[in-house]
């Protein structure tokens, strides 16, 4: 049996150097930048497919990689309990565990917080047909509420959200089965009797007639305003405001005059000379009533010695014209 030559065992040895090298060349690309690094290790848990993400693709927040996913497989594989297989739907999701650096993100010191807080993960894309990866991002917590598994996860647990091409769809498929639910030739038949109704009320209805009185209203309108002489109301109009305007300048003028500027200048002082002249009255008739009251009370009493007289004039005019003299005055007796 003839020897094989020695190039077969060279060829032999370079091809499996070769699968060495490939080999450990994909283990590289794997784990590229992950030597000597420390990183947590996640899970999260999403109900649609995953066309496009593979192990080893890009964990982002908001845009920035901050890890790589490391495993991808179906909870029926992975979670295969009793409390499980009763519930189709938990049956049916995909299983995604990625690592996070540490060194590229905040310490994260309550992860239940953080999810309180809307923390969650959704598949997206670069562009339409771009690489796909692993998005973390914060929603709103009440719109996207986390599910419940019946199994405790392996890793912490991040709940998912359906990605943007999936609520697209979703919305598109409620859009149409809304459109599918309406029933398309009653609204046309309703729509073509609600015409027939409008043109037969444009035609000889409410609306014909309608329509024929406002026009005959116009056209009684338009007669009245030819009768008008238009001309004469807008030369009255003028003159009018030309009226106004020269009682405008005069008050102006009147206002601009120097002898009502000098009335007015006079006015204070004879406002001032007009309290004087009060004041000096009212002294003057209080001085009068002073120098009146003296002579009231003679007058009084001058009337009323002759009311006396009169009355004794009146009684006995004998004694009071003829009565004896007045007695002599006393003398003092030596």
């Amino acid at each position: 049996m003839a020897k094989p030559p020695n190039t077969l065992f060279l060829r032999v040895g370079l091809l499996a150097l070769s699968a060495i090298a490939l080999a450990i060349g994909f283990v590289v690309y794997l784990t590229a930048g992950q030597f000597g690094t420390k990183s947590d290790y996640f899970e999260t848990y999403v109900g649609e497919s995953i066309v496009g993400l593979d192990v080893g693709a890009a964990v982002r927040f908001r845009g920035v990689q901050i890890g790589r996913v490391t495993e991808i497989s179906l909870a029926a594989a992975v979670y295969d309990v009793p409390e499980a297989r009763a519930n189709r739907y938990a049956m049916q999701l995909v299983v995604i565990r990625f690592a996070v650096e540490r060194t590229r993100v905040a310490r994260i010191t309550s992860l239940e917080d953080m999810i309180a807080g809307g923390l969650r993960t959704r598949i997206a894309s670069q562009g339409i047909t771009g690489v796909t990866y692993l998005e973390i991002d914060i929603l709103d917590p009440a719109r996207y509420p986390p599910i419940q598994v019946p199994w405790k996860p392996r890793y912490d647990h991040i709940p998912a959200v359906p990605s943007t091409i999936t609520q697209v769809t979703s919305a598109a498929e409620q859009i149409m089965r809304r459109l599918e639910a309406l029933d398309i030739e009653r609204l046309i038949n309703n729509a073509a009797g609600l015409m027939g109704d409008l043109r037969r009320q444009v035609t000889d209805g409410e609306v014909a007639t309608t329509l024929r009185e406002a026009g005959e209203t116009l056209a009684e309108i338009r007669t009245e305003l030819r009768k008008v002489r238009l001309e004469d109301t807008a030369a009255e109009l003028r003159g009018a405001i030309a009226n106004m305007g020269d009682a405008g300048r005069s008050a102006q003028e009147l206002l601009a005059s120097r002898e009502l500027r000098d009335a007015l200048v006079r006015i204070p002082a004879a406002v001032t000379a007009l309290e004087q002249t009060l004041r000096t009255a009212r002294g003057t008739t209080v001085d009068l009533q002073a120098d009146l009251s003296p002579l009231m009370r003679d007058l009084r009493s001058s009337v009323a010695n002759l009311r006396d007289t009169t009355e004794a004039l009146r009684r006995s005019p004998s004694q009071t014209l003829l009565g004896a003299p007045p007695p002599p005055p006393n003398r003092d007796r030596r």
